[in-house]
């Protein structure tokens, strides 16, 4: 890296930070996710640029593409807490955040936590479960927190909810609020791999390899002190006006479109510079430019927006209008 890119011009800390260690730690952070999740290189990336971010991450693919071992795999690399919640058309509010309870024989209530009080929460088929069960993440994505019987009892820090579902389209499925749809910062969509990468994988995993590397300590993971210092230093990744002006006009470019019903909200707005500023530091870079905002805006916007009937009738998707709509607007020289 050269001396504009480790200081650059927007750094507002005293103390210069190491780019150099930091970008070396997420390469060896993304190899290690990418040894298990075969031919998933982008998800990977995506899923990474929303942890750095803060964000919350939405994965969308069909039964048996690895969703839940990117997850299990992102734990193990992670040091943190991590658990998991099987959402049913069963599951209720009180299953996800907890509840309070009378203990008889001290005669007091106390409160049992919720599998949400964690570092890492997987949230596996979320669209399986009511909107009632669905919204109970509402309150610990935003504010991380969650109010049980009037006290409000604060998540470990970091927290990141990924939650998997299945196409809308399948029987037995809800959609979620667009209120929760929102406070995810991306929809990550996991496809099937190449013909390669599926023979790799299926010869790991039938050898049992896969296993083992997630019952093993991976060389190279992170603490949670760690991570949050990566985290710290997303905010100090150069912007320049330019190309936030750029970003903006992409998001209200949305509100114009006919090809959209709903267009995205200043969440978007503020949701895209967070990823754009994630995905510079992911590609060894201390400042952002056009081309990580464009990278980053299907991601950060696909599920905020809703097609128009007509774009619905002749068969389009939330991405195809999206990368019309990335098209028709300029982006900066630099």
């Amino acid at each position: 890296m050269s001396d504009t890119i480790l200081q650059p011009e927007q750094q507002t800390h005293h103390n210069t930070p190491d780019w150099q260690a930091a970008c070396a730690q997420l390469q060896l952070l993304r190899n290690n996710i990418n040894r298990l999740l075969i031919g998933q290189e982008q998800v990977v990336d995506q899923v990474l640029v929303a942890l750095l971010a803060s964000g919350h991450v939405l994965l969308e693919g069909v039964p048996g593409l690895g969703k839940t071992l990117l997850v299990r795999t992102l734990a193990n690399c992670f040091g943190g807490s991590f658990r998991r919640i099987q959402f049913t058309p069963d599951l209720m509010p009180a299953d996800v955040t907890g509840h309070a309870m009378y203990n008889m024989g001290e005669s007091r209530f106390e409160v049992r936590r919720g599998p949400v009080f964690t570092n890492l929460l997987l949230a596996d088929e979320i669209n399986r479960a009511p909107a009632k069960t669905q919204a109970a993440l509402l309150e610990v994505m935003q504010e991380k927190q969650v109010t049980i019987d009037g006290e409000a009892l604060s998540v470990p820090n970091p927290f990141m909810v990924l939650a998997t579902q299945n196409p809308i389209e399948q029987e037995g499925t809800y959609p979620l609020p667009e209120a929760e749809l929102d406070r995810f910062l991306l929809k990550v969509l996991i496809d099937y791999p190449s013909l390669e990468a599926e023979r790799q994988l299926a010869a790991a995993a039938s050898s049992g390899r896969i296993e083992q590397h997630l019952q093993a300590k991976p060389a190279g993971e992170i603490t949670i002190e760690q991570l949050q210092q990566l985290q710290a230093l997303i905010p100090q990744v150069a912007l320049d006006q330019q190309v936030l002006d750029y970003a903006v006009r992409l998001v209200r470019a949305t509100r114009e479109a006919t090809q959209l019903r709903s267009p995205a909200g200043p969440r978007a707005s503020i949701g895209l510079l967070q990823a754009a500023r994630a995905s510079a530091l992911l590609q060894d870079r201390a400042f952002v430019l056009p081309d990580d905002i464009k990278a980053m805006a299907i991601p950060v916007m696909r599920h905020r927006v809703s097609l128009s009937p007509d774009m619905e009738i002749d068969g389009e998707t939330a991405d195809s209008a999206l990368t019309q709509i990335l098209d028709s607007v300029e982006a900066p020289r630099l």
